[in-house]
């Protein structure tokens, strides 16, 4: 509350700083803490007592995770620590979770998975000074003792059943026999890699998906009454009365909207394998 050199009629008032060594993943080092005359101060980032700060190296991880550059995260350091970090140095703490990253990509899998889920998520990158979109194919699976577990990510660019056979071939060579239900959204040539690499796998289309491209280009105004009609369709009891719903939705709203229902007959040998299973397993099949 008093400008440097000032007097103050306080009880208690700064009282310069006193130097501190401290061990960090990158040697030790010599930093000065300011004191008061009471020692009530309570440094915040490098508390009282705390002699190493060697988690940094976490800090840099952390913020690179949450997709802040080399740049910032230098600006950052200095702002906080207030010592400089090069970006070459930020690059090479962030480049020793590689290793882990190719362990954690390659570690064994279990032999057989009740249920995996293929789903993307689309994110921009900079690639030569150009903004271009990619896609991180997630594959979860829920193992034997009902956990879900991430068994890869793959970013591609180009989906074609090659790629979804080379993908799927990673995952028997890493140790996975059997699979009991595949579900996906319309990947394209996913359907014949599966029939390729795991033949007795049931492929099931992602309803939720299904939904939402079939709604996608339907007005506000009919978007509820045409979301009600489906469900007669995904949630019957047995795939013939499923069949009957398809007809009656199709025959309702294809005058309208000529093209909405077309996904859902072309698919059906996709949507239909819901059908053999109990509401339980339906639920947990649902989605990805």
């Amino acid at each position: 509350g008093y400008a440097k050199s000032e007097r103050s009629d306080n009880e208690n008032y700064r009282n310069g700083y006193k130097p501190k060594q401290v061990n960090s993943s990158y040697g030790s080092m010599q930093i000065p803490v300011p004191q008061d005359r009471k020692s009530t101060f309570e440094p915040q980032v490098v508390k009282k007592r705390q002699k190493d700060i060697s988690d940094i190296d976490q800090k840099i991880i952390s913020m690179y995770a949450k997709g802040m550059t080399t740049r910032q995260i230098s600006e950052t350091m200095e702002e906080i620590y207030g010592f400089e970090t090069s970006e070459g140095f930020i690059s090479d703490v962030t480049d020793k979770i590689l290793p882990q990253i190719e362990d954690w990509q390659n570690r064994p899998l279990d032999e057989v998975y009740p249920i995996l889920y293929i789903d993307a998520i689309h994110y921009s990158v900079r690639d030569n000074g150009m903004i271009r979109k990619l896609a991180a194919y997630v594959i979860l699976g829920i193992n034997a003792e009902g956990k879900k577990e991430v068994l890869t990510i793959h970013v591609g660019e180009n989906e074609s059943s090659k790629y979804w056979l080379s993908v799927l071939n990673e995952l028997k060579n890493r140790g996975v026999k059997d699979i009991l239900i595949i579900c996906a959204d319309g990947l394209t040539g996913i359907k014949e890699a599966i029939a390729a690499a795991f033949p007795k796998t049931e492929y099931q289309r992602c309803i939720v998906h299904q939904v939402r491209n079939t709604l996608k280009y339907v007005p506000d105004k009919d978007r509820k009454a045409f979301a009600a009609d489906l469900k007669t369709i995904y949630q019957a009891s047995d795939e013939k009365k499923a069949l009957a719903a398809l007809e009656r939705v199709t025959e309702k709203w294809t005058p309208k909207y000529p093209n909405s229902m077309k996904r859902w007959k072309d698919n059906w040998d996709a949507v239909s394998p819901i059908f053999k299973f109990s509401a339980t397993v339906r639920k947990v099949i649902y989605t990805t």
